[in-house]
């Protein structure tokens, strides 16, 4: 099926950090694998938007691409590399563009605050990257697209995995991608708005390597460098702009019987130029970390089990940035965490966490969270889960919040909130070939202290808004096997009503009860697939309703719907496997602003090629 929330991925070994564990109560989507191959070749945001109500704020084609999640904003969605939060510390956020879906093995979508497990920045959800160790063998795959106004991307990946007999076994993933998106649209303007020309260009290496000892010891180090260059109106040089952003992640993990520890770098770059470039602003923030974690069990009777994870992590940020006052600011955060899962019974699951983070010059809340499953049936053919949490959540002022000259204020607040939810899942089966699944969920997330750019006080920030945001979200799945035919729909909506509900100054009053900007109140999407043996076609809709552009609703863009269509085949020649993949996308040709005065490019096509050679 092209996404379901009930799909396992296929099994692999996992160990050190992994959040879903001690998220009981928690909304979580697993992206299956199928989804991830049909998207090999896009960006996460592509995927994320048609299969799952995250709403995403696009300037097109290779441009930044930002995520609100539940009626938040950019700054309150955690992006989580192995455990490791990799949102920018001096933007607080994650330009999703950059993302390949070819970059990771394990993707999951965490719905709601999870502060508590995950850490700062996990106000409206969490997204969860993971890599995973191979089974032995060797796969190598080769793999090109080329898609319309002259864009095109470039993959090679290998994944291997060998056992070294007594001494235990060694297992990796080998790669790279580059991405050029010349757009070079054949019009300049649509319906009277103008399409923004622009000229992308995307790079970078991955290396996960993992070494499993006889003594059951696991050593893992990954390796994650990118390079994004994005140039708008290149033609022109009185309104060209050049921002080139360079990141290298770095990770070291040892997991040993009961403990795990993980240290790490990220140095984030980031430089801006306009016109001629020959005034450049730089940015670079360089983030050590250093995480320790013990694992505890008790057997509690023949039924019930708690587990319990101890651990605290440190982080040092070095950062020198222009815009600053001071050439060269340091910052030492703390976080101290105990997470708990108690197997009350066969049915139910409890998880109750707690997470104290401290951070110079600041006092972050103590934040606890939790959460509880029920499974009133589960049945091989009929499962039916409840589940409900209650969690606090906060988020650190970025870098630039505090310390840009003038603009910074260094007195701010962090934000808190408290989320509620509730939710219940459901999957049947009847005669062996339908599978059926459903989940509803239901939020409450009050967040105080959001901070806000000020215009009354020339664009300084402050602690002005208190915003709530609440919503329903629905969905159903079916999936049909028999007889080589394979055939499945995915089904999802969501209502999301974010507004500010309180007002700390005068100006703050005029927006009291009024939607957010670019929060669509309205979300669906739609998949729906059918294959036989190994040639498959499928359909993507994504619907978004108006979303209001000014703070007090008084302007807005339209609504729109987008629909693709996707063929894909495989030819198998024993070790090697070809694939062949073309997308149409937005064949309608629908007209739609993602944001004021840009036009989003119409009908486009591209067609990818993965040449695979598969040994074991």
């Amino acid at each position: 099926m092209a996404q379901k929330d009930t799909i396992l991925l296929k099994p692999v070994i996992v160990k050190g950090f992994v959040p879903e564990r001690f998220m009981s109560g928690l909304k979580i989507q697993k992206i299956d694998s199928a989804t991830l191959l049909s998207f090999r070749f896009q960006n996460i945001s592509d995927l994320l938007s048609l299969n799952t109500p995250i709403a995403f704020k696009s300037y097109g084609p290779g441009q930044l691409s930002t995520a609100s999640f539940r009626g938040t904003s950019a700054n309150h969605t955690a992006v989580v590399w192995n455990g490791l939060n990799i949102n920018s510390p001096t933007l607080g956020q994650t330009d999703f563009s950059t993302i390949p879906v070819a970059g990771f093995d394990q993707l999951s979508v965490q719905y709601g605050s999870a502060a508590s497990v995950v850490g700062t920045d996990a106000v409206g959800g969490s997204i969860l990257l993971n890599s995973a160790a191979q089974d032995p063998g060797l796969d190598i795959s080769l793999g090109r697209q080329q898609e319309s106004f002259s864009n095109n991307q470039t993959q090679f990946v290998a994944r291997y995995g060998a056992s070294m007999g007594a001494t235990g076994s060694i297992s990796g993933k080998t790669a790279l991608y580059d991405g050029r998106m010349n757009n070079r649209f054949p019009y300049l303007e649509r319906r009277g708005y103008m399409v923004l020309p622009s000229e992308t260009f995307q790079k970078g290496f991955i290396q996960d390597v993992f070494l499993k000892g006889k003594n059951q010891g696991l050593l893992s180090a990954h390796l994650w460098l990118t390079d994004n260059e994005l140039t708008t109106v290149p033609e022109k040089l009185s309104g060209r702009e050049r921002t080139k952003t360079t990141s290298y992640r770095s990770m070291v993990k040892y997991d040993f019987r009961e403990w795990t520890v993980r240290a790490s770098w990220v140095r984030d770059k980031l430089y801006f130029a306009k016109g001629d470039y020959s005034n450049e602003d730089k940015a670079i923030t360089d983030k050590f970390t250093f995480r320790a974690e013990k694992a505890f069990q008790y057997r509690l009777g023949s039924a019930s089990q708690i587990d319990i994870l101890a651990g605290a992590e440190w982080s040092l940020f070095r950062t020198r940035v222009e815009g600053y006052g001071e050439p060269v600011i340091t910052e030492n955060r703390e976080d101290l965490f105990l997470l708990s899962r108690l197997h009350a019974t066969d049915r139910w699951l409890v998880s109750l966490n707690l997470r104290q983070a401290f951070v110079t010059r600041f006092s972050p809340p103590l934040t606890p969270a939790i959460g509880t499953e029920y499974q009133l049936l589960r049945g091989t053919r009929h499962f039916v889960k409840i589940r409900a949490s209650l969690a606090r959540s906060y988020r650190v002022p970025t870098l630039n919040e505090r310390y840009w000259e003038v603009l910074g204020n260094p007195d701010i607040r962090p934000e808190t909130g408290w989320n509620k939810e509730i939710g219940i899942d459901e999957r049947f089966q009847i005669n062996g070939s339908h599978a059926f699944s459903a989940s509803v969920s239901g939020y409450h997330n009050r967040i105080r202290d959001w901070t806000y750019w000020d215009p009354a006080k020339d664009y300084r920030v402050e602690n002005l808004q208190q915003v709530l945001s609440r919503g329903i979200e629905a969905r159903l799945g079916w999936d049909y096997r028999a007889n080589g035919w394979k055939a499945g729909g995915t089904i999802g909506y969501a209502y999301t009503r974010s507004s500010q509900e309180k007002a700390y100054d005068a100006y703050s009053r005029d927006v009291i009860g009024k939607q957010l900007v670019y929060v669509p109140l309205h979300n669906g999407n739609f998949n729906a697939f059918v294959s036989y043996k190994n040639t498959r076609i499928s359909a993507q809709m994504l619907g978004i309703s108006r979303r209001f552009n000014t703070f007090d609703n008084s302007g807005s863009l339209d609504g729109y719907a987008l629909v693709n269509l996707v063929t894909e085949t495989t030819m198998d020649f024993n070790y090697v496997k070809i694939r062949v993949q073309g997308r149409m996308d937005n064949i309608t040709d629908a007209f739609f602003l993602n944001v004021r005065n840009n036009a989003m490019p119409g009908r486009s096509f591209s067609i990818n090629c993965l040449l695979t050679y598969h040994k074991r």
